[in-house]
């Protein structure tokens, strides 16, 4: 193979590391081992990130890149996380009128999957999102759903036992199953967090309060704060003038 072949295929490497991952994170997640799923998601979101990235730096992008890209984000980003939260509801220690039903119930966790990959297709083909979103980006979306899973199960600490008690409560498990998948295919405007006209505060003020407020949110809540950062997210989108 000609070097410049071996060059196009390094973002692909890359794109297929991430949809093992996310392969490797599912089973993990059906093992218990919910910990490590984590881990190997957010390693898949780094992959995800820099196969982009290295794309445009190579300038080696392809439709087939693009096609590839999507594939993987549907399973470590939306087939993964819905097996989470499907974790999560079925392990509910508080089912209240659900009780005996659970097994049952919690499949409807599968419609993220469903609208993850429902979400991605409408990206490859919508010509308006090339320098921001409409609708929320799967990887957001994913980060939502494990880290209300996982301070619902109690696998990731939480300094509040509010924090603890809202994660675990079943109706608002159960809630975050439409609302996700709604918010997924939605047409609300979302900022891209790519730095693509350089990195001057006016053109990227959005960017940097985001950051900050990130940050501050990681220290003030740990674990806890990682739901907030995504709710964050959405709303200095939608404070954004257009």
């Amino acid at each position: 193979m000609k070097l410049s072949g071996i060059k196009s295929q390094i973002p692909n490497t890359l794109t297929l590391l991430n949809l093992m991952l996310g392969s490797a994170a599912i089973i993990h997640v059906m093992t218990g081992d919910l910990k490590l799923a984590a881990i190997l998601v957010a390693i898949a979101a780094i992959c995800d990130f820099f196969d982009g990235f290295v794309a445009r730096l190579l300038n080696v992008k392809s439709e087939m890149g693009k096609e590839l890209d999507s594939l993987a984000d549907v399973v470590s980003f939306g087939v993964a996380p819905s097996v989470f939260l499907y974790t999560a509801i079925k392990a509910n220690p508080d089912p209240g009128m659900f009780a005996g039903m659970l097994d049952t119930i919690a499949y409807a966790a599968l419609l993220i999957g469903a609208f993850s990959g429902y979400r991605l297709a409408k990206f490859n083909l919508d010509k308006r999102q090339t320098d921001s979103f409409l609708g929320l980006p799967t990887p957001a979306n994913a980060i939502f759903i494990i880290s209300v899973s996982l301070l619902g199960t109690e696998v990731l600490s939480s300094n509040s036992g509010f924090i603890y008690q809202v994660s675990s409560n079943i109706w608002f498990q159960l809630l975050i199953i439409p609302v996700s998948c709604w918010l997924l295919i939605s047409e609300i405007p979302l900022f891209a967090l790519k730095f693509n006209k350089g990195f001057g505060f006016n053109a990227n003020r959005a960017r940097y309060i985001f950051l900050l407020f990130s940050m501050l949110n990681i220290v003030l809540f740990g674990w806890a704060g990682l739901p907030l950062v995504i709710i964050l997210y959405i709303a200095i989108s939608l404070t954004i003038k257009r």
